[in-house]
């Protein structure tokens, strides 16, 4: 990413918690800004806030992200773009209940938001920012892709599929200029725990993080170009162990017979 004069960042989710965090630190980091949400009055209320505070420009697009034709206007906008864009892909929601007990009907929208969206805007993006040789996209997953024990499972696992999808990406696409960071925040105050029926209260206060403390952690992981940054996390050598360790199970996967745990025993 270069640092011209009218830097440009799409973020995604943008009408509160994560996503209007990120557009009020980026526009005071100097970056033009589109947000991108369903809730376009709000949108337009922060627009009018940071291009007071800021000078930016600030443009509002209306969008569900849980809807393909949605999604398609988003694409389009990021094809059409030529200036220097990162995109924060910062929109997620979580289930009320459990995936065992949650409608299909909610069970497709989390998978459309939380796995499809940023998928679709992730192709977009990526080319054209490889076709200039710069630029940025960051996906916010959370520590829960890296947990099987807690939640719904269909929320954890839409989170580890965008860590994985992120990690390729940015193997793919740095070696061309592109810069692609996973953001795994924990327990952060937004509104997603109330839309979720759940009670943030639940937790002990000093195991939340608030959410301007989350977005500053995540921008110095930005500027430190991590591929992965974890702001609750205090020791960095244990996501390195854990890393490496997964990393080692890679060879013992090359094998084109079973374990001989799983050879069947024949009797005589």
């Amino acid at each position: 990413m270069t640092e011209t004069s009218r830097k440009t960042a799409l973020v995604t989710g943008a009408s509160s918690g994560i996503g209007a965090a990120y557009a009020d630190r980026l526009a005071r980091r100097g970056y033009d800004l589109v947000l991108v949400a369903r809730n376009v009055e709000r949108m337009e209320e922060l627009a009018r806030r940071l291009t007071a505070e800021t000078s930016r420009k600030v443009d509002v697009v209306g969008a569900d992200l849980t809807k393909s034709q949605d999604v398609a206007r988003v694409e389009d906008r990021l094809r059409g773009d030529s200036a220097d864009r990162p995109a924060r892909y910062n929109a997620g929601m979580a289930l009320t209940g459990s995936v065992i007990t949650a409608p299909a009907a909610d069970l497709e929208r989390l998978i459309a938001l939380n796995v499809t969206a940023p998928t679709r805007l992730a192709t977009p993006a990526g080319n054209a920012f490889a076709e200039r040789g710069q630029g940025a996209i960051v996906n916010v997953a959370s520590v829960l892709a890296l947990v099987s024990e807690l939640l719904d499972g269909a929320y954890n696992g839409s989170k580890a599929y965008l860590l994985t999808f992120s990690r390729w990406l940015g193997l793919q696409l740095g070696p061309k200029g592109v810069y692609v960071q996973a953001l795994l925040p924990a327990v952060t105050r937004t509104e997603v725990w109330e839309r979720s029926g759940m009670d943030i209260g639940m937790f002990p206060p000093q195991v939340v993080m608030d959410v301007y403390d989350l977005v500053d952690a995540a921008l110095v992981g930005f500027d430190r170009r991590e591929d992965v940054t974890i702001p609750p996390l205090v020791d960095e050598d244990q996501w390195k162990a854990y890393d490496k360790a997964r990393l080692a199970l890679q060879p013992g996967f090359q094998n084109g017979t079973p374990a001989p745990r799983y050879r069947l025993k024949v009797s005589p």
